[in-house]
Formats: structure tokens, sequence, C-alpha cells
């Protein structure tokens, strides 16, 4: 699965670390400089000094030394020139030919810079997006934690017309609530419930929670002292359950009587339960056979590992997170009802007050759905990604 952090990179903990190389056995300025510095000078130069020279799009291995890693794989990426010289192919030979070096190495998890962005001048919005492209190519057929590290946000742009649409979109439909403050809570407190803040509810208080009209209340009644309908609700209870009588004929029933009577009609718990829905597993596994699609299809476009889905399969009764439940929908390509049908199973709903799921409402219905892509989008405004 692919994530987006923005981090520096000697401070991540994976398998290999990505470093952007200077061809020639010496480092520079930048991420170079930074890598070597946390993994030892010396000791990596000598390593580094081992390899020669590397040309632009190829890759090769250090051992990690200092940082949290096993490997360090250096790459050299394009110098940005306008774009005809092959910039494109050879930074996405950076990215593709990292990839195949940790996976020679049994690595389980890679982290990547934006490559050729710093000095090299690359166009933020064109490396990011062949960065996410290369990765995902590449994660539709292989099993790895990729993450992508950004140390600077001025450094990772989208494009400026997805990034005005989007924000347009917010701005049209954001709902700005305000809520109640913790100071109101303790000042409503007071008012209720006295200096204390949490004395217990009187029998007229409770009467006035539960809408019951009627009850002839003296001043000064506490909580602990029964109410006359109370009393006589009890009273009626306990001569019902010692000899069983009832109301005379054409006497009205006192009133816990009717409410007695009512109950007796209405469902009970085991009927509601009964009537249970279908679960969020279920629907989603319906889902993925109704469109002919293989549970590998889904969960690596959803961004999702495979352990979790099979967490999901065996499962019926899961409780998925709202940003897991969204990346499936998004891997089906449903539609906006059917994606509010899916959250749902899952107990969630989409909200004009959250800019999240405002975010994910703009590219379900103007079809943007590569999950990878609306990462990106959440990123740009500091949102939480969809995954697992």
């Amino acid at each position: 699965m692919l994530d987006i952090v923005r981090n520096d990179i000697t401070k991540i903990s994976a398998d290999a670390l990505v470093n952007t190389a200077n061809p020639k056995p010496v480092f520079g300025s930048g991420t170079d400089c930074a890598v070597y510095k946390a993994a030892g000078e010396e000791e990596l130069l000598a390593e580094r000094r081992k390899i020669g020279e590397i040309a632009p799009g190829e890759a090769a291995v250090t051992p990690a030394f200092r940082l949290k890693a096993k490997y360090i794989i250096h790459t050299v990426g394009p110098m940005w020139s306008g774009g005809n010289n092959g910039e494109l192919d050879c930074l996405a030979s950076c990215y593709r030919n990292s990839l195949e070096q940790a996976k020679k190495l049994g690595c389980g998890s890679i982290a990547f810079p934006l490559i050729s962005t710093g000095v090299y001048g690359f166009p933020k919005d064109k490396a990011l997006k062949i960065a996410v492209d290369t990765i995902s190519a590449f994660l539709d057929e292989n099993e790895m934690d990729v993450t992508l590290v950004v140390f600077d946000k001025a450094s990772f742009r989208l494009s400026a017309e997805l990034s005005e649409d989007v924000d347009k979109y917010l701005r049209s439909n954001f709902e700005v609530r305000e809520y109640i403050d913790d100071s109101y809570v303790r000042r409503a407190q007071k008012e209720n419930y006295g200096p204390s803040g949490n004395l217990p509810l009187s029998r007229r208080q409770i009467h006035e929670l539960q809408g019951i009209s009627g009850a002839q209340l003296e001043p000064g009644i506490d909580s602990e002292t029964p109410c006359e309908s109370c009393s006589k609700t009890e009273k009626i209870r306990r001569q019902d359950k010692a000899d069983g009588s009832r109301p005379a004929s054409g006497q009205a029933a006192p009133e816990a009587d009717i409410l007695f009577s009512v109950s007796q009609q209405e469902p009970g718990i085991d009927d509601f339960i009964g009537a249970l829905g279908e679960s969020f597993s279920d629907c989603l596994l319906r889902m993925i056979d109704e469109r002919g699609l293989t549970d590998a299809q889904v969960y690596k476009k959803a961004n999702i590992d495979r352990k979790l889905f099979s967490k999901i399969r065996c499962l019926p009764d899961y409780k998925p997170k709202k940003k897991t439940a969204l990346a499936f929908a998004v891997s089906l390509e449903l539609n906006l009802d059917e994606t509010l049908d899916l959250l749902k199973k899952a107990g969630f709903t989409l909200s004009h007050s959250s800019k999240f799921d405002l975010i994910v409402e703009y590219c379900i219905t103007h079809g943007i759905y590569n999950v990878n892509d609306i990462n990106t989008i959440l990123f740009d405004h500091d949102q939480e990604l969809l995954a697992g």
C-alpha cells in the first residue's frame, strides 16, 4: 500500500530508504547530504565509492548504517530541462528501479523522497504524478508498504487547475457549525445541578425529561422520595402481581395499565434484532461479486492491506474505519448514492461539515476513482488519507 507523510526521510523506519544521489561517488546538498550525515558520512561514502558512477534513472544499494533501515537505495534523478529530453521517463525509472531493487532484497517496506524536485528543478505537480503512478503500477503486481515522504509541503503541489476546483467545491459546500464549549457545559451544569455540578435529578426533572405530564409534585421532593404518580404506579404493579386484578368494565385503566397494554402489542427487542440488515462485509463481498472482480483487484485498488481484507472476509460483523469503507467505495467506483449506502452498513455517512468528507464527495461526483489521486488531494488539504 502507498502512504504519504510529511517527515524527514532520515527519521523514517523502513527496510529500505531511497536517497536522491549524486551521479558521482560524492554527496551534495538537500536529501543526499541529510542521508549521509544521518547514516555516518565516512562509512557511507566508503561504500558509495565501491559502486562508482550511477547513471540517471538507475539505482544501487549500500548498507544503511545508523539509519532506521537495512538498506539505502541510491538513485539519480533527472535534471529538468523543459520536459522534452526524456526527463519524465527517467524519473519514472528512478522509482521503478528502486522498487525492483527493494523487491530483490526481500524488503517489505520502502520510503521515497519526492525525487528531483529540489535543486534539479523538476515541476512539483508532474513529479508527484509520476511518483504516484509508477508506485501504483508496481503495487498492482506486488505486495509492499511504500511511503512517499514529503519534507516541505511547498514541494508537494497538485496541478493548479485541480487544486482550484477542489478549493472552489469546498468553499461552496462547507458548512461551518458552532458547538457549545466547555465553559457553556460547566455553566449549564451549575445552573441545573447546583454548585457541585453532579447532583442527582429530582423526580420533577425526571418527569420533565420523560415527558410525563400531570404529576402533582410537592415542592422540595428530591430523587429519593417517590412522587404521587410513581407511588400509585408501583402500588398498581404490586397489586397486579399479587392477585392479577384488572379495572372493572367501564372504568378507565390506570396509566400504568395503559402503558402495560400498549407495550405488549409493540415489537420486542428480538423482533428488532431479527430485522437486522445486511452487514458491511456481506454488502462489500456482494458488490465485488456483482461486478465480476477479484478480491485482489479490489483491495489493491483501494490501497488496503491483504491481511486487513482477509479479516473483513472472515468476520461478518467486522466494523471498518470510515476511511477504509470509503476506500472500498472508490475502488468499486460507486456513485454517490451507492457510496452512502455502503457507508450506512458500517454506521457512517458523509457530512458537509467535514472537509475530508467533502473532498471524497467531490472526487466521486467528478469521476476521480484513483485512491492515490484522492489521497494526494486529501494530503494537500491536511486531511487523513484513505487507507486501512
